[in-house]
């Protein structure tokens, strides 16, 4: 393995190569912007660092020596290829991988991410949306929202996005004259919307205690899926406030039963304690700071 200390001086490497360039220490200090006597004294202490010499100093120039001409075809090389990649890193957007829930990302996320591109327009973010709970190191995910209970584990951090709170939700052309809020035996003559948290029956003994029967229902995989059916007027679905509150201060949606279920599963922002870029510390400021939108 090589020692950076056998390294030459840089300076010295740089004034070689427009020494190199032009044969003469003049043009070379007009290139760098500094005397001719500096680009001089550059070359020297290189050569001396080396133990050889590179120029041959003649009255009208410089000439090679063969040493010389070879090493400055590395030299420019190696500037050369330091330059390309400079290039391609500023020019490379600074990339960010978001793992969040199918809900989360359709009925939260997706309807921002107009103000995401405007605060932050050289990040280029990548939304994976699924159920499943992400490696971030084998997945590559720089950051994901998850419900849950803490802790998630000594490597993460963990920041409270929402806070669980469960209500009602229904298109208003569902309720036609019926009065507001429904009562138990209103509310079992429509058909519930069902999603795998299952939280209909909690909901239905917070709101109407333990005796009341649970009306005819749809099931659906995902809470998304039984939105949707609510916003097309197919039924009454159970939902994160913050998830519809978007819809319902457009009346969109309107909450026809007047109960709040709060769970203990709250929607946390991970991210790896260590080893975070700048792009997703500032895409992970930006969520934390839109949650205010939906306080």
């Amino acid at each position: 393995m090589s020692d950076e200390s056998d390294l030459p001086p840089l300076n010295g490497l740089r004034a070689f190569a427009a020494a190199g360039r032009h044969l003469t220490f003049r043009a070379a200090a007009g290139d760098l912007g500094v005397t001719q006597g500096a680009v001089a004294q550059q070359v020297r202490g290189l050569e001396e660092h080396l133990g050889l010499r590179l120029f041959l100093r003649e009255p009208r120039g410089l000439a090679f020596t063969e040493e010389g001409r070879a090493y400055h075809a590395a030299v420019s090389r190696a500037f050369s290829q330091l330059s390309e990649a400079t290039a391609a890193l500023r020019a490379a957007p600074s990339r960010v991988t978001i793992s969040v829930t199918p809900t989360f990302a359709s009925k939260w996320l997706i309807p921002r991410l107009a103000e995401l591109t405007k605060a932050h327009p050289d990040i280029d973010l990548r939304i994976t949306a699924t159920e499943r709970v992400s490696s971030f190191h084998a997945d590559g995910i720089d950051l994901a929202v998850r419900q849950g209970r803490p802790p998630f584990g000594a490597s993460l951090r963990a920041d409270l996005l929402f806070p669980q709170e469960v209500i009602a939700v229904c298109s208003p052309n569902l309720l036609g004259h019926r009065n507001l809020p429904l009562n138990a035996v209103a509310t079992t003559g429509l058909t519930l919307l069902h999603d795998t948290h299952d939280l209909w029956p909690a909901f239905i003994e917070l709101a109407f205690g333990p005796d009341l029967d649970l009306p005819h229902g749809l099931r659906f995989n995902q809470t998304t899926l039984s939105l949707d059916a609510a916003l097309a007027g197919q039924g009454i679905a159970l939902a994160s406030r913050f998830l519809v509150q978007r819809d319902l201060d457009a009346g969109r949606l309107v909450q026809p039963i007047d109960k709040t279920l709060a769970g203990g599963s709250d929607f946390y922002l991970l991210a790896p304690r260590q080893g975070a870029s700048g792009a997703s510390l500032n895409v992970r400021d930006w969520l934390l700071g839109m949650t205010s939108d939906t306080d």
